[in-house]
């Protein structure tokens, strides 16, 4: 998958959209190493969007969640 920035995205922002948390704005920055240096986005950017396993992401809620 990918996704095609907007003006003034940042990798947690990115991160936040197309996997629902911050928290993996590491899983793009890896899956995109020619951008990880970007810290703000121009428009027209087309960065690759890896699977995660949503399960992983899961067994980090606490048990209410």
């Amino acid at each position: 998958m990918t996704y095609t920035t907007r003006q003034g995205d940042m990798w947690d922002t990115i991160s936040k959209h197309v996997y629902g948390t911050e928290k993996q704005l590491h899983t793009l920055i890896k899956a995109n190493p020619g951008h990880r240096h970007t810290i703000v986005f121009s428009a027209g950017v087309i960065l690759t969007v890896p699977e995660i396993d949503t399960n992983q992401n899961q067994e980090l809620l606490p048990p209410w969640k």
